[in-house]
């Protein structure tokens, strides 16, 4: 059975209940992640897995609402696996590389953090206490910037990206669909409604979708290009056939049940499959 995982279904603007985005795919005993944003490490564990599990984490763009847990992610992950576990693949649009090496590579923000964890005799004892076996290697994950296309597959997965339309020129956005012996699955990322997304969710048994807003509220305030909205999410979502479509990356004026409700019927109008509003840490069955 495959399982989704919510982990951050919000957006920049930190409420109570929402913060950011990240999200989880596990498939027999494969998960994959997609994204890493506010507190994604932490969040990961309270959904009952744990950093060392996931060998694919895959990279929608680089707004800090999407990737700023990567640092905490890559360490966390570097430093409980104990020298057991697969070197990281990670893959995203451009920057990936630049931003993983800029991290953790030799001269990164965070090589001090490492360097003192291989050579200080304390960090070698819980090293080998955990299971190590000295000496010990600095974090060498596998990034990789990547564009529209197959990107990866594992056992019981195929990984596609395709082009998301969301504030290029000056980030690159992907969205990817997963494709498993249980079904498929869309992770849009941040988009505004476009036919590569469509084309990429053609029949898929479920996609997660940004909604930012009720559309005529983002109609009004000039935040409607780059973003789909209520109205955008059920037509992309109509357009391309897929049977289930969960809402995520919702703005504050969305995110509590009681506005949603409002809504609600108006997409049933558009969109005639299951709509679900998604809260944090909320798990669905593929």
């Amino acid at each position: 059975m495959a399982e989704i995982f919510v982990l951050g279904g919000g957006t920049p603007t930190p409420t109570a209940e929402r913060f950011g985005s990240a999200h989880v795919l596990k498939i027999g005993e494969e998960t994959l992640m997609f994204d890493c944003g506010p507190a994604a490490t932490h969040k990961l564990v309270k959904a009952g897995l744990f950093p060392t599990q996931v060998d694919n984490l895959f990279f929608t763009h680089h707004h800090f609402d999407h990737n700023i847990d990567y640092p905490c992610f890559l360490l966390c992950r570097w430093d409980q696996g104990a020298g057991n576990i697969n070197e990281l693949n990670v893959y995203g649009p451009s920057l990936t590389e630049e931003i993983t090496d800029g991290i953790i590579g030799e001269n990164g923000v965070f090589s001090a953090d490492w360097r003192a964890r291989v050579g200080h005799p304390l960090s070698q004892q819980v090293y080998q206490n955990r299971g190590g076996t000295l000496p010990r290697l600095p974090p060498n994950p596998q990034a990789k910037n990547i564009g529209p296309g197959e990107v990866a597959s594992g056992k019981n997965w195929e990984v596609t990206a395709a082009l998301a339309e969301h504030v290029q020129p000056y980030l690159d956005s992907l969205a990817y669909r997963v494709d498993t012996p249980d079904g498929s699955v869309v992770f849009t990322g941040d988009t505004q409604p476009c036919q590569s997304v469509i084309d990429l969710a053609r029949d898929a048994d479920m996609m997660l979708c940004m909604c930012w807003d009720d559309q005529d509220v983002m109609n009004a305030t000039g935040e409607a290009p780059g973003q789909c909205g209520t109205t955008g999410a059920a037509e992309m979502a109509q357009e391309a056939g897929v049977k289930k479509l969960v809402l995520v990356h919702m703005g504050p004026n969305l995110s509590s049940q009681a506005p949603f409700d409002q809504t609600y019927l108006g997409m049933q109008r558009v969109y005639h499959g299951d709509i679900v509003f998604s809260e944090e840490l909320f798990k669905i069955d593929l």
